[in-house]
């Protein structure tokens, strides 16, 4: 009585085949042929396991920087941005889809609202974990490609200290995820030419339809990245059962979208063309654009980002990778032609930063360092990253006081770069930190104003924004106010809520004697002034009475999607 093992180490496989032992008690057609198997067992990877170990430190530093600024920037006076008012009021209208978004964002705000309720930085804890998700893929990349420890170390340094990532990550919005679902798809593309399984294009198909569902930009990626495939070798993964499969289960997961979308004529087609033909952003020509991404991206890291570029597009040993900086290219092409907001093409860079590990590694290849395949082996680069990080901090997350701010930019000659995207002027602070300030002194006036009415007026009457930002502030910071209404996107859809016009308190830039054309009677009752809010927030608060019109009749023109 024995067992029969024989080993076969090929391709790092180590193969088992047991045979089980004849007993006397089975028949000669009860061979131990019929019991015979096979067990392959692959071993683990070391360079995967010390990968993820390095990912998951570098991701956990990007976590803790942004919870410990988001709690700094509460206790310094700022408030909520004006569009995470907006999100968190969509979470109170789940639906799949949105006029100016995807559903994605409104599912984080609800459960960063169920998780942390309305703590400033507890809404977006989700969008500091997303940021620290990109630095983990920006690793695991860079080791799929051949990078080792060095390589990971330059690319996770390289996206943790960017300025346009902690900007993005530092608040509630689509943008923080985008990263992790367009970085995901290239990974599981990676695997696979790597040899691994054909099933992950389902990993693929998966990450792409929440993608698209998390911000539709993602489209113009998923094109850049098919050119790509199909102009080179590896257009071959394109064609097997598994790739229909996770392609079909990409336009399963978007259905629903497609049909909202539908069955509201297509709101955000409406969205997209009325902010271009009114001009709504700034619009770029090809090398300020270029320029701008440079910027964003700290000047100093497109010696990693450009030389990853490169190596995609140019080192032999990166042949089966030339479809990534390919997709980078297209992509980028695509967004100047579009005259798309310059952060649109931003989610790209993880993968350009880990190839340019992979290539600073190749270079460097000789070092000391290198050869002992030790973390930091780039230390004049990594210090220069980290240190010009902290100096242009204050550009991207609002960790100084306003009065500091100003001091600061106007002594760095930082006051310069406004990072406005939008064509609206600023006043003393740029719009991403202008548009944090105001919104609970509208709500304390829009609450006197209230409270100033008799019982039977407070049960009739009703408040209307002239934009999201500030209908939602009404109702996400009020307290026993009436829901405020706005023809702004999705306010439009969610209608007037029985209002009527007969009594209402109305927010908007208007002159009273242009109120007077619409209302019998037209008070001034306060007014929104902040001094430190975008210019345009500095408007008139209205108490008007006996409304020409039924608001609901003129709804229709109420639509304002821009």
């Amino acid at each position: 009585m024995h067992y029969g093992i024989e080993m076969a180490d090929e391709s790092q496989k180590i193969i088992f085949v047991a045979r089980r032992p004849v007993c006397d008690a089975e028949s000669p057609g009860e061979s131990s042929m019929s019991a015979a198997h096979t067990t392959v067992v692959r071993p683990a990877d070391p360079t995967l396991q010390r990968a993820l170990r390095l990912a998951l430190l570098f991701a956990a530093i990007k976590l803790l920087l942004h919870i410990a600024t988001n709690l700094w920037e509460a206790h310094i006076g700022y408030g909520y941005f004006r569009d995470e008012l907006y999100y968190l009021i969509c979470s109170r209208h789940l639906a799949w889809g949105y006029v100016d978004q995807g559903p994605i964002v409104a599912l984080q705000a609800k459960l960063a609202l169920l998780l942390f309720g309305k703590s400033l930085a507890g809404i977006r804890m989700l969008s500091a974990l997303s940021g620290a998700g990109r630095v983990f893929l920006t690793g695991i990349l860079a080791w799929s490609l051949g990078g080792r420890r060095p390589a990971q170390a330059l690319a996770m340094i390289g996206v943790l200290m960017a300025p346009q990532y902690l900007g993005l990550d530092s608040f509630l919005s689509m943008n923080s995820t985008e990263s992790i679902f367009w970085m995901t798809c290239l990974l599981a593309l990676i695997l696979i030419l790597r040899g691994g399984s054909n099933k992950l294009w389902l990993l693929f198909g998966l990450s792409a339809g929440i993608g698209l569902l998390n911000k539709p930009s993602m489209t113009f990626f998923l094109l850049a990245l098919l050119a790509a495939l199909l102009i080179t070798p590896q257009r071959k993964l394109l064609f097997n059962r598994w790739a229909a499969a996770g392609i079909a289960l990409l336009l399963l997961i978007t259905l629903p979208n497609l049909l909202w979308q539908i069955h509201n004529h297509w709101p955000t087609l409406e969205f997209l063309h009325n902010g271009r033909v009114e001009n709504k952003n700034i619009k770029l020509g090809p090398i300020t654009f270029l320029v701008t991404q440079i910027v964003n991206l700290q000047p100093v890291s497109v010696l990693i980002w450009g030389a990853g570029l490169l190596w995609l597009l140019r080192n032999p040993l990166a042949k089966n990778w030339r479809w990534l900086g390919l997709t980078y290219l297209f992509f980028l092409a695509g967004m100047m032609l579009l005259h798309a907001k310059d952060y649109y093409v931003i989610p790209i860079y993880p993968i350009l930063f880990a190839a340019g590990g992979i290539a600073w590694e190749g270079v460097f290849a000789n070092r000391k360092a290198v050869q002992k395949d030790r973390t930091f082996a780039f230390p004049i680069i990594e210090t220069i990253l980290v240190v010009a990080g902290v100096l242009v901090l204050p550009m991207s997350i609002p960790v100084l006081r306003p009065s500091t701010w100003l001091a600061y930019t106007k002594a760095t000659g930082l006051s310069k770069i406004s990072g406005n995207t939008e064509n609206d002027a600023s006043g003393p602070l740029p719009q991403f930190y202008a548009d944090r300030f105001g919104w609970q002194e509208e709500v304390d006036q829009v609450t006197r104003i209230y409270n100033s009415l008799s019982p039977e007026e407070q049960r009739k009457v009703g408040i209307f924004g002239s934009n999201y930002g500030e209908a939602s502030a009404i109702n996400f910071l009020g307290r026993d106010l009436p829901f405020a209404i706005s023809g702004h996107n999705n306010y439009w859809l969610w209608g007037p809520h029985g209002n009527t016009g007969e009594l209402m308190i109305v927010i908007n830039g208007a002159s009273p004697d242009e109120m007077r054309k619409y209302y019998d009677s037209v008070q001034i009752a306060g007014r929104m002034n902040h001094p430190l809010s975008m210019p345009f927030e500095h408007r008139n608060i209205y108490l008007v009475r006996g409304r020409h019109k039924n608001i609901v009749e003129d709804w229709p023109d109420f639509k304002f999607y821009f």
